[in-house]
């Protein structure tokens, strides 16, 4: 102990720096870009190959019993299948609400993009899902997308 006050400790800080670069390029390769919605358990999605990253825009839930605006259930899918005219009316409503409650950049982005991601249950029938598509673009809304299960790409085998 006494032989080594006066010295100051030196560090091998290579190995130290080699971690740290290992580390960072691992955090880089997984931090992908990707944007997963939550669905609801009662929304079963259809599968797809699609190999474009989904965008932040507003989302709609469609289950097999009713249909959900960012959240809030607004209308009923039976009502909506019967071709009751005013069925439709609080999906615009609640669309026409969301383009003027921007509080925020995220919201900023949702609102600006002027896109619609529609997550509806396989069996609920396309009528119902294409009268809603009409409702988004009436509101404005003019990109309209299905969300769906991406499955993975198969290999050709010969």
């Amino acid at each position: 102990m006494s032989r080594n006050r006066g010295k100051i400790a030196k560090m091998n800080l290579t190995s130290l720096m080699d971690v740290f670069t290992i580390l960072v390029f691992f955090l880089l390769v997984n931090s992908g870009s990707v944007e997963i919605l939550d669905s609801p358990k009662e929304v079963i999605l259809p599968e797809s190959r699609v190999e474009t990253k989904p965008r932040e825009t507003v989302v709609i839930f469609v289950s097999k019993e009713q249909v959900l605006v960012q959240g809030e259930a607004v209308a009923l899918v039976e009502d909506i299948l019967n071709g009751v005219p005013e069925a439709v009316d609080p999906i615009t409503w609640r669309l026409a609400e969301l383009k003027e409650s921007v509080v925020g950049p995220s919201t900023l982005a949702v609102a600006g993009s002027q896109e619609v991601t529609i997550l509806a249950d396989r069996s609920v029938p396309f009528t119902v899902i294409r009268q809603i598509m009409s409702t988004c673009t009436g509101e404005g809304y003019e990109n309209v997308s299905l969300a769906v299960i991406q499955k993975a790409s198969q290999v050709a085998s010969r």
